[in-house]
């Protein structure tokens, strides 16, 4: 299904949406596309979704919603998003369309070729609007607000709203590492982690590496889910490795990622045992830090602190520009690390209909009187 000859977004007139089964879809220019990518996203790349969908559980209907622009020879494949039919908007009983996120996937911007955002969407909504079997509206989750996708979706349809924003920690700077952690860690901080990493070093050895090509990737990853579940995500059956197919995914995501080049796997080793690891997804020219795990037997000397001062080697990469921490908004730790801040927004998108317009706008309507009731509330 790839293009003999690619178009550029200026001989490119017409695009159109056809909507695939998730569990089934494979396209030949999808690696190629994510290269492509105005907003690189690895959780939309080809292994982390196949991985997915082969071991975690995909709603009913699920569809790839993909955007071809062109014909023939010159059929380019211009944009990729996940697409679920979802019951509830919010706390309302309310079937809309939705980017597919699952528990483990951090970013929901799809996969768009550069200099085709505002075809794309203009195509996806298009085609959404001549569906009739398409709800009310179209919800998308977590998209960077300060984004090219965010900017051409609300300029690409009336109405567009965002209706949630928050902010997560981002690394972005041209300073090198050392330099980064005293500019953006407090000297009272700095010295406290000294002194940890010093009374680390009394136990035995301590270690930093990253894995590389030739070495064992499964006994990597066995020893993060181990890691994991020995303490209380473990306890609280939260750990990867409670469940097969958690851990499976896991297994298939970093085999895809490694696969795929995309792989930044860290280790922090006292007496050549893990006592935290750390999982980058690598996507040029940023990057996304997907999982972490430590020893809470070492919890007084913060391991998990240690391994993300030796993460910050990320920023004597010359491809890498940046990396989204993926962590909730208040995380304390990494907020306390890393100086930068992404904007995540949630925007809701009308569709064509007098019904579905009535619908979404009730829904709005509803959103704005509650959100009023927060701030009197916050006085």
């Amino acid at each position: 299904m790839t293009a003999a000859r690619a178009l550029t977004p200026a001989q490119a007139t017409t695009a159109a949406l056809t909507l695939f089964p998730l569990a089934t879809f494979a396209d030949d220019g999808w690696n190629g596309l994510a290269d492509a990518a105005s907003e690189p996203n690895s959780f939309a790349e080809s292994w982390f979704m196949q991985a997915s969908v082969r071991a975690l559980p995909v709603p009913p209907g699920a569809r790839m919603a993909a955007v071809h622009a062109g014909g023939g020879d010159t059929r380019t494949l211009i944009g990729l998003m996940p697409l679920i039919v979802a019951d509830h908007y919010g706390r309302m009983p309310v079937r809309h369309l939705e980017n597919w996120l699952h528990y483990h996937c951090f970013m929901g911007a799809p996969l768009v070729r550069r200099g085709y955002e505002a075809m794309f969407w203009n195509a996806l909504l298009a085609g959404l609007d001549q569906a009739d079997d398409a709800p009310a509206f179209l919800h998308l989750v977590a998209l960077n607000g300060d984004g090219p996708l965010a900017t051409a979706l609300l300029a690409a349809r009336a109405g567009c709203a965002i209706v949630h924003r928050s902010e997560r920690a981002l690394l972005a700077s041209e300073l090198g590492p050392r330099a980064y952690y005293e500019a953006t860690v407090r000297k009272k901080k700095r010295k406290e982690i000294g002194r940890l990493q010093s009374r680390l070093r009394e136990l035995g050895p301590v270690t930093s590496r990253r894995y590389g090509d030739g070495e064992d990737l499964d006994a990597w990853i066995d020893a993060f889910l181990a890691l994991e579940a020995s303490g209380w995500k473990g306890s609280d059956g939260a750990a990867l490795a409670n469940e097969a197919g958690t851990a499976a995914f896991l297994r298939a995501a970093v085999h895809g990622a490694a696969a795929a080049g995309r792989l930044d796997f860290v280790r922090l080793d006292l007496s050549d045992q893990p006592i935290a690891m750390l999982i980058n997804f690598v996507a040029a020219p940023g990057s996304f830090s997907f999982k972490i795990a430590y020893d809470e037997h070492y919890a007084r000397f913060s391991p998990g602190v240690l391994i993300q001062l030796d993460n910050l080697d990320v920023l004597d990469r010359s491809d890498i520009a940046w990396m989204d921490s993926c962590a909730a908004e208040d995380h304390p730790m990494i907020n306390s690390l890393w100086g930068e801040r992404r904007s995540i927004v949630r925007i809701s998108v009308p569709l064509a209909g007098v019904a579905r317009r009535a619908i979404f706008s009730t829904c709005r309507a509803l959103e704005e009187a509650a959100a009023s009731v927060r701030r009197v509330r916050g006085r």
